[in-house]
C-alpha cells in the first residue's frame, strides 16, 4: 500500500514532521539511516530550545520578546538571514512547547552553569536524547512506521514532484515527502573540498572534529543540489565550535566544549593571542571560536586560565593541563615558554580591572593591546594555571535548500507541490553564518512542523485527485 507521507531522516525536524503529518490523518513512514541505538542524528546531543516569550513561562524567567530575539539573530548572522523566515521561526518558538509536552518532552530550569540562558532557552529534561526518545515513542504509539538502517541514496523526481525514494535496489513510493536528513558535516571529503587549502598549504578540514553524528554524510543534500534544487548558503559556513582537542572524531557532543575562553586568554601555536576573548556573552560567541581556531596555523589554539576562573564555567569532560608556573604550563602544552610568558605579561600589564562581573558586560578591559580584550579582562597571576588545547568542532553545515514559509523544495524558484524540507537541510535560510544557543532546534521544530502539515495536505490532495481519475 502506498504511504501518504515519507519522512527521510530521524532527528528532531524529521520527528516533528512525522508527528504533525500523522496528527493530520496521513499514513507516515520514517526512514532513519542510523541503527536504532544511534537514532536521532545531532538532536540527541542538543540541550535546549531558544524561545520567544512575553512574560515568565514555567521554566523561562522574565521575558524574551520577538524583537530582542530577532536582534540577537541579526547580530550573530551579520545580516545573513531571511528576516521573514527568521521571524516565523521566532514566533513558532513561542507556541510549540505545549505540543512538545503532549508528545512527552519535558522541560527543566537550567543548571547553575547555564543560568545566563535561563531567560532565553528552555532546557529539555534529560537533554536531546530524552527528547528524541519521547518523539519516537509518541510516533510509534500514533502508528508512524519507522525503519532503521535505512539510508536513502536517491530520489525519483518528475517535474519537481517527488515520486519515490531508493534504498539500494528497493523503491519506496509516497504521495508526499519530507527531507530532514541533516547536512554534510560527517562527510570529511566534502568538508575538505569546501574549506580547500589555505595560504600555508594546509587543508584545514583535515584537523576538524565532528561534534555530532557520523551519519550526516550529505547524500540527499548532494543529490538534491545535483538535481537542480535551489540552494542557499556557503559550503564552508557551519556551526563550528572550539572543542577539546582530545575529543573523539564523532559524537563528542556538548561535554567536549571548552567554556572558559572569556575568563582568560586564547593563544595559537606561536603563543600569540588572535581575537577578543571578551567580546560578548558566551552563548552569543561560543560558535565563532571554532572558525577562528580553523584559521590559525595547524588549526589549533590554547585556552589559558588561572585559579581565579575555576568554578565560574561548566567544567569539560577532560581535566585541563595544570602547572604552578607559566613556563611550565607552556612546556606541557608544547608552546615556546619565552613567547608564551611575553604574551601573558603583555596582557597582564594591559589589564584595567574595574568591577569584575561575569554575568554582565563589565568594565574589566585591556588598554594599548592588540587584539584588545573588551570585558572580563583580569591578569593571569594566580597559580595554578590551566590550559586546554582546542580544535574546530563541526556541529552542522549551513549549505542547504532554499525555501519559503511553506518549506517546499524549489526548482528554478518554483515550489514543488509534494516535496518539503526541514532541519539542517534548510537551516541556512535563517543561519547564513554565526549561531546563538538553541536556535538550531527552533528552526528544526518550526520547519519540521510546517513540512509535516504541508506534506499531509499534499498527500490528501493527491489522494482525492487519484480517486477522481479512477472514477473518470
Amino acid at each position: 500500500v502506498m504511504v501518504d507521507v515519507l519522512v527521510v531522516g530521524g532527528g528532531n525536524a524529521a520527528l516533528c514532521a512525522a508527528l504533525m503529518a500523522r496528527e493530520a490523518g496521513a499514513s507516515v513512514l520514517l526512514l532513519e539511516a542510523a541503527p536504532r541505538e544511534w537514532r536521532g542524528g545531532n538532536s540527541q546531543h542538543t540541550r535546549n530550545l531558544r524561545c520567544m516569550h512575553d512574560a515568565p513561562q514555567d521554566v523561562l524567567v522574565e521575558a524574551y520578546p520577538e524583537e530582542e530575539y530577532w536582534q540577537d539573530l541579526l547580530k550573530v548572522t551579520g545580516g545573513q538571514t531571511n528576516e521573514y523566515l527568521a521571524r516565523l521561526v521566532i514566533r513558532e518558538s513561542s507556541t510549540c512547547r505545549d505540543w512538545m509536552r503532549r508528545h512527552g518532552v519535558n522541560f527543566q530550569p537550567p543548571l547553575s552553569g547555564a543560568l545566563h540562558v535561563a531567560r532565553t532557552n528552555a532546557f529539555f529534561m534529560g537533554g536531546g536524547k530524552a527528547l528524541v526518545n519521547a518523539y519516537y515513542r509518541s510516533a510509534e504509539a500514533l502508528g508512524v512506521q519507522i525503519r532503521y538502517d535505512a539510508p536513502v541514496e536517491a530520489l525519483e523526481l518528475q517535474d519537481g514532484r517527488f515520486i519515490a525514494a531508493r534504498i539500494g535496489a528497493e523503491r519506496i513510493e509516497a504521495r508526499a515527502c519530507v527531507l530532514a536528513a541533516g547536512g554534510f558535516e560527517s562527510n570529511r571529503e566534502w568538508l575538505r573540498e569546501a574549506w580547500g587549502q589555505n595560504e600555508r598549504g594546509e587543508w584545514p578540514a583535515d584537523n576538524f572534529l565532528i561534534r555530532g553524528t557520523r551519519f550526516n554524510q550529505g547524500v540527499l543534500l548532494k543529490f538534491m543540489l545535483d538535481a537542480g534544487a535551489d540552494r542557499i548558503g556557503d559550503p564552508s559556513q557551519s556551526h563550528c565550535v572550539a572543542i577539546d582537542a582530545r575529543a573523539p572524531l564523532y559524537d563528542g557532543g556538548i561535554c567536549t566544549r571548552i567554556d572558559c575562553v572569556s575568563l582568560g586568554v586564547v593563544v595559537n601555536r606561536d603563543a600569540q593571542r588572535f581575537y577578543d576573548e571578551g567580546e560578548d556573552f558566551w552563548p552569543k560567541r561560543y560558535a565563532i571560536w571554532g572558525r577562528l581556531t580553523a584559521m590559525q596555523p595547524g588549526q589549533i589554539a590554547y585556552s589559558i586560565i588561572d585559579a581565579k576562573a575555576i568554578g565560574r564555567f561548566m567544567p569539560p569532560v577532560f581535566p585541563g593541563v595544570k602547572a604552578d608556573t607559566l613556563p611550565e604550563l607552556a612546556t606541557q602544552l608544547g608552546l615556546d615558554p619565552v613567547a608564551f610568558e611575553r604574551t601573558v605579561r603583555d596582557y597582564n600589564q594591559a589589564c584595567r580591572v574595574g568591577k569584575f562581573d561575569h554575568t554582565a558586560l563589565d568594565d574589566c578591559h585591556t588598554e594599548g593591546l592588540t587584539p584588545a580584550k573588551t570585558h572580563w579582562a583580569r591578569p593571569l597571576d594566580t597559580a595554578p594555571f590551566y590550559g586546554y588545547a582546542l580544535r574546530p568542532g563541526i556541529t552542522f553545515t549551513y549549505l542547504g535548500l532554499k525555501v519559503d514559509e511553506t518549506a517546499a523544495v524549489r526548482f528554478g524558484d518554483v515550489p514543488s507541490d509534494n516535496l518539503f524540507v526541514a532541519g539542517e537541510m534548510m537551516a541556512g535560510n535563517v543561519l547564513g553564518k554565526g549561531y546563538t544557543a538553541g536556535v538550531g532546534m527552533s528552526i528544526g521544530t518550526a520547519f519540521g512542523r510546517i513540512a509535516g502539515t504541508r506534506a499531509a495536505a499534499a498527500a490528501r490532495l493527491a489522494h482525492s485527485e487519484g480517486a477522481r481519475h479512477a472514477a473518470a
